[in-house]
């Protein structure tokens, strides 16, 4: 199924809008550059800024925003252009501007990172930038804490294809083949990786986003944004994209979560096993009685030939 082209929504005054999530009657939107303080401005559907969530802490490169279904905000500074930073960090908001600071670590060097998701239970996962080779998907080894740094490990790599779809900043094919946000269904069944150029949908049936993430997406052009690093899923279904530049349009993709639904399980029993004994068809089937007719032709023709033979030698003694 070919998903609809995006309709543009309503125009967002932000400069430099990287991450977005929405409850179905609000959205909620961060951007990356921080002046000192972590602020969420939280927008109608018609984009307006009704309220700003402040948070008492001072990331260094917010780059992606998730929420739970407690309404719980996440914020990724995991931004690290010039791969400087010895550790990123989570920030956990509630709607109340409460703040908790996680870092973690990764295990093999420094990556930029652009693109935050929560699974079902509630575990983060970071997806990296990488410009050269596969995206690759971290998650915490052990329980966030606010006091230590927690060590990630590697847990899955995406591989994604050259587009022709236009847009982004790039020169060259790079644009459609970065992940510069992510997104997840509410109920954790559907979750997106974005590129500035596509989105990728992959269907989370079990909760297994490790799993999920080898499978094969459903691909959403979402052309001609100037810098795309924003997506959110509606609780509805609908896709949500936004990229960086102040009256840039929020846009939709309708139903666009159904797209990646699961195909339904096959009703065709399966081949027995190498091991088992294959069923021999019954001496009284019509295809076996036809299958032995040669046979029974053959004894028929030697009884008769004996009877033509004692009847002769019978004759003769006559």
């Amino acid at each position: 199924m070919i998903p609809p082209p995006p309709v543009d929504v309503c125009p967002v005054a932000m400069q430099e809008l990287s991450g977005l999530t929405s409850d179905g009657k609000q959205l909620y939107a961060v951007s990356d550059s921080d002046n000192g303080t972590l602020r969420i401005q939280v927008l109608g559907r018609d984009c307006v800024v009704k309220r700003t969530i402040t948070a008492p802490v001072d990331p260094f490169d917010v780059e992606d925003l998730a929420m739970t279904p407690d309404g719980t905000l996440w914020a990724s500074d995991t931004g690290d252009n010039n791969k400087s930073r010895s550790t990123v960090a989570l920030h956990k908001v509630s709607p109340s501007g409460a703040v908790e600071r996680f870092r973690v670590t990764y295990p093999d060097g420094k990556h930029d990172a652009e693109a935050l998701l929560i699974d079902k239970s509630g575990t983060p996962y970071i997806v990296t930038k990488e410009p050269l080779g596969s995206a690759l998907i971290y998650r915490p080894t052990a329980p966030l804490r606010t006091d230590i740094s927690v060590p990630l490990e590697q847990v899955a790599r995406v591989s994604l294809s050259t587009t022709d779809t236009p847009g982004g900043p790039l020169d060259g094919n790079l644009d459609s083949r970065l992940v510069t946000g992510a997104a997840s269904m509410a109920d954790g069944s559907v979750v997106a990786l974005r590129t500035y150029t596509d989105a990728y949908l992959y269907p989370v049936p079990d909760g297994d986003l490790v799993k999920a993430l080898s499978g094969d997406p459903v691909r959403v052009p979402l052309p001609n944004e100037p810098q795309g690093e924003a997506i959110a899923f509606d609780p509805d279904g609908t896709l949500l994209s936004a990229s960086e530049g102040a009256g840039t349009p929020i846009r939709s993709v309708a139903g666009a979560a159904a797209l990646a639904q699961p195909p339904a399980p096959t009703t065709t029993p399966p081949p027995p096993a190498a091991d088992q004994p294959q069923a021999s068809p019954s001496s009284d089937s019509p295809s076996s009685s036809w299958q032995n007719w040669p046979l029974a032709l053959t004894l028929g023709g030697l009884v008769l030939a004996i009877a033509l033979v004692i009847g002769l030698r019978l004759r003769r003694r006559a």
